[in-house]
Protein backbone atom coordinates (compact mmCIF):
# COMPACT_ATOMS: atom_id res chain seq x y z
CA UNK A 1 0.00 0.00 0.00
CA UNK A 2 1.32 3.47 -1.10
CA UNK A 3 1.05 6.66 1.25
CA UNK A 4 0.52 10.25 0.57
CA UNK A 5 0.78 13.26 2.70
CA UNK A 6 -1.61 15.31 2.11
CA UNK A 7 -1.05 19.28 2.87
CA UNK A 8 -4.09 21.31 3.50
CA UNK A 9 -1.95 24.58 2.72
CA UNK A 10 -5.07 26.34 0.05
CA UNK A 11 -6.87 26.31 3.50
CA UNK A 12 -4.75 29.04 5.52
CA UNK A 13 -4.82 32.58 5.73
CA UNK A 14 -0.93 32.82 5.74
CA UNK A 15 1.76 29.99 4.63
CA UNK A 16 3.16 27.72 6.24
CA UNK A 17 5.25 24.42 4.68
CA UNK A 18 5.76 21.82 7.30
CA UNK A 19 9.33 21.22 5.38
CA UNK A 20 10.14 18.84 9.02
CA UNK A 21 6.89 16.82 8.32
CA UNK A 22 7.60 15.97 4.87
CA UNK A 23 11.17 15.32 5.39
CA UNK A 24 9.60 12.74 7.91
CA UNK A 25 7.26 11.25 5.06
CA UNK A 26 10.39 10.71 2.64
CA UNK A 27 12.55 8.75 5.29
CA UNK A 28 9.19 6.96 6.45
CA UNK A 29 8.84 5.91 2.94
CA UNK A 30 5.61 8.02 2.17
CA UNK A 31 5.22 7.84 -2.17
CA UNK A 32 4.21 11.55 -2.04
CA UNK A 33 3.22 14.47 -0.59
CA UNK A 34 0.26 16.61 -2.16
CA UNK A 35 -0.94 19.82 -2.48
CA UNK A 36 -4.28 21.30 -3.28
CA UNK A 37 -5.36 24.94 -4.50
CA UNK A 38 -9.08 26.58 -4.05
CA UNK A 39 -8.56 30.50 -4.31
CA UNK A 40 -5.63 31.21 -2.31
CA UNK A 41 -2.14 29.67 -2.23
CA UNK A 42 -1.92 27.55 -5.25
CA UNK A 43 -0.45 24.02 -5.93
CA UNK A 44 2.13 24.12 -7.48
CA UNK A 45 4.68 26.50 -5.54
CA UNK A 46 4.80 24.69 -2.44
CA UNK A 47 6.14 21.75 -4.40
CA UNK A 48 9.08 23.40 -6.43
CA UNK A 49 9.89 24.84 -2.59
CA UNK A 50 9.97 21.08 -1.34
CA UNK A 51 12.11 20.24 -4.13
CA UNK A 52 14.82 22.19 -2.57
CA UNK A 53 13.97 19.86 0.56
CA UNK A 54 13.47 16.87 -0.23
CA UNK A 55 15.58 13.87 -2.56
CA UNK A 56 12.63 10.92 -3.49
CA UNK A 57 9.77 12.06 -2.56
CA UNK A 58 7.21 12.44 -5.26
CA UNK A 59 5.75 16.23 -5.76
CA UNK A 60 2.35 15.87 -6.85
CA UNK A 61 -1.05 18.20 -6.79
CA UNK A 62 -4.12 17.05 -5.85
CA UNK A 63 -5.53 19.20 -7.58
CA UNK A 64 -4.59 22.08 -9.83
CA UNK A 65 -7.76 23.47 -11.36
CA UNK A 66 -7.68 23.02 -15.05
CA UNK A 67 -9.30 26.72 -15.51
CA UNK A 68 -6.85 28.72 -13.59
CA UNK A 69 -3.92 28.06 -16.35
CA UNK A 70 -3.83 27.07 -20.20
CA UNK A 71 -2.80 22.94 -20.34
CA UNK A 72 0.61 24.51 -21.86
CA UNK A 73 1.27 26.32 -18.62
CA UNK A 74 1.03 23.60 -16.11
CA UNK A 75 2.63 21.78 -18.25
CA UNK A 76 5.82 24.47 -17.89
CA UNK A 77 4.90 24.39 -13.91
CA UNK A 78 5.76 20.89 -14.22
CA UNK A 79 9.22 20.57 -16.13
CA UNK A 80 10.16 23.08 -13.95
CA UNK A 81 9.37 21.57 -10.74
CA UNK A 82 10.66 18.07 -12.08
CA UNK A 83 14.05 19.57 -13.17
CA UNK A 84 14.57 21.27 -9.87
CA UNK A 85 13.78 18.24 -7.79
CA UNK A 86 15.71 15.99 -10.39
CA UNK A 87 13.89 14.23 -12.77
CA UNK A 88 10.99 11.62 -12.53
CA UNK A 89 9.31 13.40 -9.34
CA UNK A 90 6.48 15.31 -10.10
CA UNK A 91 2.78 13.91 -10.40
CA UNK A 92 0.24 16.99 -11.91
CA UNK A 93 -3.22 15.63 -10.82
CA UNK A 94 -6.07 17.87 -12.67
CA UNK A 95 -9.54 18.98 -11.44
CA UNK A 96 -12.41 20.77 -12.94
CA UNK A 97 -13.16 22.44 -9.59
CA UNK A 98 -16.64 23.85 -9.34
CA UNK A 99 -18.79 26.43 -11.51
CA UNK A 100 -18.41 28.82 -8.70
CA UNK A 101 -14.83 28.99 -8.70
CA UNK A 102 -14.59 28.71 -12.54
CA UNK A 103 -16.18 31.42 -13.54
CA UNK A 104 -16.61 33.39 -10.14
CA UNK A 105 -12.90 33.19 -9.37
CA UNK A 106 -10.98 32.59 -12.88
CA UNK A 107 -13.47 34.68 -15.37
CA UNK A 108 -13.85 31.51 -17.46
CA UNK A 109 -16.98 29.38 -18.76
CA UNK A 110 -17.77 26.40 -17.29
CA UNK A 111 -18.38 24.85 -20.82
CA UNK A 112 -18.09 21.14 -21.11
CA UNK A 113 -15.67 19.89 -18.52
CA UNK A 114 -15.44 16.99 -20.05
CA UNK A 115 -14.31 17.34 -23.11
CA UNK A 116 -11.92 20.36 -21.94
CA UNK A 117 -10.37 18.12 -19.11
CA UNK A 118 -9.15 15.73 -22.45
CA UNK A 119 -8.27 18.20 -24.30
CA UNK A 120 -6.26 19.80 -21.88
CA UNK A 121 -4.46 16.23 -20.65
CA UNK A 122 -3.62 15.43 -24.25
CA UNK A 123 -1.92 18.83 -25.04
CA UNK A 124 0.36 18.36 -21.83
CA UNK A 125 1.22 15.21 -22.90
CA UNK A 126 2.03 16.38 -26.21
CA UNK A 127 4.54 19.13 -24.57
CA UNK A 128 6.07 16.83 -22.13
CA UNK A 129 6.46 14.64 -24.38
CA UNK A 130 8.04 17.27 -26.73
CA UNK A 131 8.26 15.28 -30.13
CA UNK A 132 6.79 17.95 -32.55
CA UNK A 133 5.50 21.48 -32.17
CA UNK A 134 2.74 21.38 -29.89
CA UNK A 135 -0.87 21.04 -32.36
CA UNK A 136 -3.92 20.39 -31.01
CA UNK A 137 -7.80 20.24 -32.26
CA UNK A 138 -10.05 19.44 -30.13
CA UNK A 139 -13.68 19.89 -28.91
CA UNK A 140 -12.81 22.55 -26.38
CA UNK A 141 -9.59 23.76 -26.65
CA UNK A 142 -7.57 24.15 -29.68
CA UNK A 143 -3.61 25.00 -30.43
CA UNK A 144 -2.43 27.17 -31.88
CA UNK A 145 -5.83 29.17 -30.41
CA UNK A 146 -7.93 30.26 -33.76
CA UNK A 147 -11.34 31.37 -31.84
CA UNK A 148 -13.11 34.89 -31.11
CA UNK A 149 -10.16 37.89 -30.98
CA UNK A 150 -7.75 35.74 -32.58
CA UNK A 151 -4.87 37.53 -34.90
CA UNK A 152 -4.88 34.13 -37.06
CA UNK A 153 -0.60 34.49 -35.85
CA UNK A 154 -0.66 31.83 -33.32
CA UNK A 155 2.09 29.40 -34.37
CA UNK A 156 3.02 26.06 -32.74
CA UNK A 157 5.92 25.67 -30.63
CA UNK A 158 7.83 23.04 -28.98
CA UNK A 159 9.09 23.34 -25.67
CA UNK A 160 12.74 24.84 -24.91
CA UNK A 161 13.35 23.08 -21.70
CA UNK A 162 13.83 19.19 -21.97
CA UNK A 163 11.81 17.63 -19.65
CA UNK A 164 13.19 14.50 -17.66
CA UNK A 165 10.93 11.51 -18.03
CA UNK A 166 8.49 9.64 -15.88
CA UNK A 167 6.63 13.18 -15.21
CA UNK A 168 2.50 11.84 -14.88
CA UNK A 169 -0.72 13.31 -15.20
CA UNK A 170 -3.43 12.36 -12.49
CA UNK A 171 -7.08 13.55 -12.40
CA UNK A 172 -9.58 13.99 -9.84
CA UNK A 173 -12.91 12.62 -10.39
CA UNK A 174 -16.38 11.30 -9.32
CA UNK A 175 -19.26 11.62 -11.97
CA UNK A 176 -18.82 8.34 -14.54
CA UNK A 177 -17.75 10.33 -17.28
CA UNK A 178 -14.20 11.74 -15.88
CA UNK A 179 -13.98 8.22 -13.54
CA UNK A 180 -13.74 6.71 -17.34
CA UNK A 181 -11.74 9.57 -18.93
CA UNK A 182 -9.17 9.08 -15.92
CA UNK A 183 -9.23 5.16 -16.52
CA UNK A 184 -8.43 6.37 -20.03
CA UNK A 185 -5.81 8.66 -20.40
CA UNK A 186 -4.32 8.75 -16.80
CA UNK A 187 -1.41 7.94 -14.91
CA UNK A 188 -3.16 8.10 -11.84
CA UNK A 189 -6.92 8.74 -10.41
CA UNK A 190 -7.87 10.54 -7.60
CA UNK A 191 -11.52 8.94 -7.27
CA UNK A 192 -14.24 11.71 -5.40
CA UNK A 193 -16.61 9.69 -3.59
CA UNK A 194 -15.10 6.21 -2.91
CA UNK A 195 -17.30 4.43 -0.51
CA UNK A 196 -16.68 1.01 0.93
CA UNK A 197 -18.59 -0.40 -2.17
CA UNK A 198 -16.33 1.61 -4.64
CA UNK A 199 -14.80 -0.86 -6.55
CA UNK A 200 -18.77 -1.72 -7.94
CA UNK A 201 -19.97 1.64 -7.58
CA UNK A 202 -17.10 2.63 -10.40
CA UNK A 203 -16.72 -0.84 -12.33
CA UNK A 204 -18.35 0.17 -15.64
CA UNK A 205 -16.90 3.59 -16.54
CA UNK A 206 -13.31 2.12 -15.13
CA UNK A 207 -14.36 -0.81 -17.64
CA UNK A 208 -15.03 1.34 -20.17
CA UNK A 209 -12.13 3.88 -20.36
CA UNK A 210 -9.82 1.15 -19.45
CA UNK A 211 -11.02 -0.28 -22.96
CA UNK A 212 -9.87 2.56 -24.50
CA UNK A 213 -6.67 3.27 -22.26
CA UNK A 214 -3.62 3.86 -24.17
CA UNK A 215 -0.97 1.23 -25.15
CA UNK A 216 2.08 3.54 -23.32
CA UNK A 217 0.32 3.67 -20.20
CA UNK A 218 0.41 1.44 -17.51
CA UNK A 219 -1.84 -0.95 -17.71
CA UNK A 220 -4.55 0.47 -14.92
CA UNK A 221 -4.20 3.68 -13.38
CA UNK A 222 -2.81 4.44 -9.60
CA UNK A 223 -6.38 4.80 -7.38
CA UNK A 224 -5.28 7.03 -4.27
CA UNK A 225 -8.14 7.67 -1.79
CA UNK A 226 -7.87 10.36 1.62
CA UNK A 227 -7.64 9.19 4.74
CA UNK A 228 -7.26 10.83 8.15
CA UNK A 229 -5.30 9.79 11.21
CA UNK A 230 -5.10 10.80 14.71
CA UNK A 231 -3.96 9.56 17.75
CA UNK A 232 -5.86 10.57 20.56
CA UNK A 233 -8.05 9.34 23.34
CA UNK A 234 -11.12 10.99 22.86
CA UNK A 235 -12.25 9.41 19.72
CA UNK A 236 -15.79 11.63 20.17
CA UNK A 237 -13.75 14.86 20.38
CA UNK A 238 -11.67 14.16 16.96
CA UNK A 239 -15.33 12.95 15.45
CA UNK A 240 -16.91 16.29 16.19
CA UNK A 241 -13.70 18.68 15.31
CA UNK A 242 -13.80 17.13 11.60
CA UNK A 243 -17.49 17.83 11.16
CA UNK A 244 -17.52 21.75 10.54
CA UNK A 245 -15.32 21.40 7.22
CA UNK A 246 -17.66 18.69 6.05
CA UNK A 247 -20.73 20.38 6.32
CA UNK A 248 -19.29 23.86 4.47
CA UNK A 249 -18.35 21.78 1.34
CA UNK A 250 -21.37 19.53 1.50
CA UNK A 251 -24.21 22.40 2.15
CA UNK A 252 -21.46 25.48 1.36
CA UNK A 253 -19.35 24.56 -1.87
CA UNK A 254 -22.26 24.17 -4.75
CA UNK A 255 -25.22 25.02 -6.43
CA UNK A 256 -28.49 23.46 -6.90
CA UNK A 257 -27.52 22.27 -10.28
CA UNK A 258 -23.79 21.48 -9.51
CA UNK A 259 -22.85 20.57 -5.87
CA UNK A 260 -19.65 17.80 -6.12
CA UNK A 261 -19.05 17.49 -2.70
CA UNK A 262 -23.02 16.88 -1.76
CA UNK A 263 -22.55 14.18 -5.02
CA UNK A 264 -19.51 12.83 -2.87
CA UNK A 265 -21.44 12.09 0.17
CA UNK A 266 -24.55 10.57 -1.40
CA UNK A 267 -21.87 8.14 -3.61
CA UNK A 268 -20.30 7.21 -0.54
CA UNK A 269 -23.39 5.83 0.73
CA UNK A 270 -24.95 8.67 3.20
CA UNK A 271 -27.43 10.08 0.60
CA UNK A 272 -30.43 10.94 3.00
CA UNK A 273 -27.54 13.22 5.18
CA UNK A 274 -26.50 14.42 2.37
CA UNK A 275 -29.42 15.73 1.40
CA UNK A 276 -30.19 17.68 5.32
CA UNK A 277 -26.62 19.17 5.49
CA UNK A 278 -27.49 21.04 2.33
CA UNK A 279 -31.16 21.99 3.16
CA UNK A 280 -30.22 23.30 6.82
CA UNK A 281 -26.82 24.96 5.40
CA UNK A 282 -28.91 26.94 2.71
CA UNK A 283 -31.82 27.75 5.08
CA UNK A 284 -28.65 29.56 7.57
CA UNK A 285 -28.51 27.04 10.20
CA UNK A 286 -25.04 26.14 10.26
CA UNK A 287 -24.82 24.90 13.43
CA UNK A 288 -27.42 22.75 12.68
CA UNK A 289 -25.85 21.26 9.53
CA UNK A 290 -22.40 20.63 11.82
CA UNK A 291 -24.84 18.63 14.11
CA UNK A 292 -26.52 16.54 11.35
CA UNK A 293 -22.69 15.32 9.78
CA UNK A 294 -22.96 11.74 10.98
CA UNK A 295 -20.42 9.62 13.06
CA UNK A 296 -20.03 7.07 10.99
CA UNK A 297 -19.42 9.32 8.00
CA UNK A 298 -16.64 10.87 9.97
CA UNK A 299 -15.02 8.10 11.08
CA UNK A 300 -15.18 6.14 7.30
CA UNK A 301 -13.06 8.46 6.38
CA UNK A 302 -10.66 8.62 9.50
CA UNK A 303 -8.31 6.78 11.81
CA UNK A 304 -8.91 8.80 15.39
CA UNK A 305 -8.50 7.34 18.56
CA UNK A 306 -6.22 5.06 20.82
CA UNK A 307 -3.16 3.61 18.71
CA UNK A 308 -5.02 0.13 19.76
CA UNK A 309 -8.08 1.31 17.73
CA UNK A 310 -6.53 2.59 14.49
CA UNK A 311 -4.67 -0.88 14.61
CA UNK A 312 -7.69 -2.75 14.39
CA UNK A 313 -9.48 -0.92 11.78
CA UNK A 314 -6.49 -0.76 10.41
CA UNK A 315 -7.11 -3.93 7.75
CA UNK A 316 -10.55 -2.05 6.62
CA UNK A 317 -10.17 1.53 6.35
CA UNK A 318 -8.55 1.44 2.62
CA UNK A 319 -11.43 0.28 0.09
CA UNK A 320 -10.63 -2.53 -2.23
CA UNK A 321 -9.20 -1.26 -5.81
CA UNK A 322 -7.26 1.34 -4.36
CA UNK A 323 -3.71 1.50 -4.60
CA UNK A 324 -2.82 4.59 -2.24
CA UNK A 325 -3.91 6.33 0.23
CA UNK A 326 -3.18 10.12 1.24
CA UNK A 327 -2.78 10.58 4.54
CA UNK A 328 -4.21 13.54 6.87
CA UNK A 329 -2.69 13.74 10.21
CA UNK A 330 -1.44 16.42 12.72
CA UNK A 331 1.70 14.89 14.60
CA UNK A 332 4.51 13.05 13.76
CA UNK A 333 2.93 9.71 15.78
CA UNK A 334 0.13 9.46 13.60
CA UNK A 335 2.24 9.84 10.28
CA UNK A 336 4.76 7.18 12.21
CA UNK A 337 1.94 4.93 13.11
CA UNK A 338 0.43 5.02 9.18
CA UNK A 339 3.85 4.37 7.70
CA UNK A 340 4.74 1.13 10.04
CA UNK A 341 0.68 -0.13 9.34
CA UNK A 342 1.41 -0.02 5.99
CA UNK A 343 4.63 -1.10 5.73
CA UNK A 344 6.48 1.59 4.05
CA UNK A 345 9.00 2.08 6.63
CA UNK A 346 10.68 -1.14 7.40
CA UNK A 347 12.76 -1.09 4.54
CA UNK A 348 13.26 3.05 4.22
CA UNK A 349 13.60 4.76 7.44
CA UNK A 350 17.42 3.39 8.45
CA UNK A 351 18.42 4.44 4.61
CA UNK A 352 21.06 7.14 4.64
Amino acid sequence: MKLGLGLDLYRGASLEVPVASVQLAERLGYHSVWTAEAYGADALSPLAFLAAHTRRIKLATGVVQIDARSPASTAMHAMTIDALAGGGRTIIGLGVSGPQVVEGWHGAAWGKPTAKLRDYTAIMRKVLARDAPVTHDGDALRLPYDGPGALGQGKPLRSILHPSPGIEIWIAAGGARNVALAAEVADGWLPMGYGPDGAETYREPMERGLARRHGDLRPQPEAFGSLSVEITDDVQAALDARKPLVAMYVGGMGSDTHNFHAEAMSRRGWPEASARIVELWRAGRRDEAVAAVPDDYIDFQSLVGPARRIRARWPGAIPAGLTGAIIRCRDDESLKLAAELAGTRDTTEASP
